[in-house]
């Protein structure tokens, strides 16, 4: 990794920090290295569960890098195609279709424009009580089209979200935890405590089953319900497969009759 985004591993959690300056900006080389770090936890089969957070307590991360859009280092239009931003698409999570292991992002401030939208590509979130959210794109001439426009209005009313989008409005953890945006809300000295807390309770579980879960949940999102249990029973789902076949599936039965702790080893 570079020096903007640090990774760490514990057991089956990979932790992930951005710290790139005062404001965690993400230029395209920012975005390829978390995107590499992406890859490589949904690459090794030791690894269950991710954490991402900010460096510092102040801000998460602001976002695009507008110093190096406005230096001519990224482009604006058709950015998805001209510039590559590693693989999973923006910060590797906005566009990742293919990570099927769980990520809980834990914000330590505040979460702007990109850095927002990198926020809600997570499974998880749990922000420090002082975390404020926000889209300021309206005044600058662009528009937040790297998943806020996507995932907004499906999270939270529609009519807060249109607030967030044409006044810019900022929405604070509180407010946020109000509307479902967010899981959990925590003082900030209680932020990583809090993330690791249910890393350690996912990286226990059955990884098949916790990877079914995002398996399925993507491909029947926005799909009416008889559709949905219809696209679970036909359309390949490998991980769903595997997990109805897997030994730690036939081990967590096992464990619950004999009334023991399960041994589940992702297979």
């Amino acid at each position: 990794m570079t020096n903007e985004v640090d990774v760490k591993i514990d057991g089956h959690v990979m932790e992930i920090t951005l710290c790139r300056g005062k404001v965690n900006a993400i230029d395209i080389p920012t975005s390829q290295a978390l995107a590499a770090a992406f890859t490589d936890f949904h690459s090794d089969s030791n690894l269950r569960v991710a954490i991402l957070t900010g460096g510092g307590d102040k801000i998460f991360s602001a976002g695009w890098d507008l110093k190096a859009l406005n230096d001519g280092e990224m482009q604006l239009d058709n950015w998805w195609e001209t510039d590559d931003y590693g693989e999973g698409g923006f910060t590797g999570l906005t566009e990742n279709w293919f990570l099927n292991k769980p990520v809980i992002c834990a914000i330590n401030g505040l979460a702007i424009g990109g850095g927002f939208e990198m926020a809600m590509a997570c499974d998880l979130l749990i922000a420090a009580d002082h975390v404020e959210f926000g889209l300021p794109e309206m005044p600058l001439g662009i528009v937040p089209d790297a998943g806020a426009l996507q995932r907004l209005p499906r999270r939270i009313p529609h009519n807060i979200a249109m607030e967030m989008f044409l006044l810019g409005r900022r929405m604070n953890a509180e407010e946020a935890a109000h509307y479902g945006l967010v899981n959990k809300v925590v003082p900030k000295e209680s932020l990583m405590d809090a993330a690791r807390e249910w890393a350690a309770s996912i990286a226990w579980s059955a990884p098949l089953a916790m990877q079914s879960v995002k398996e399925v949940q993507r491909s029947i999102e926005c799909v009416d319900l008889e559709q949905a249990f219809h696209k679970m029973r036909t359309d390949p789902m490998p991980t769903y497969r595997k997990m109805l076949k897997s030994s730690d599936a036939a081990e967590g039965v096992a464990a619950f009759v004999e009334k023991r702790e399960p041994n589940f080893k992702g297979e």
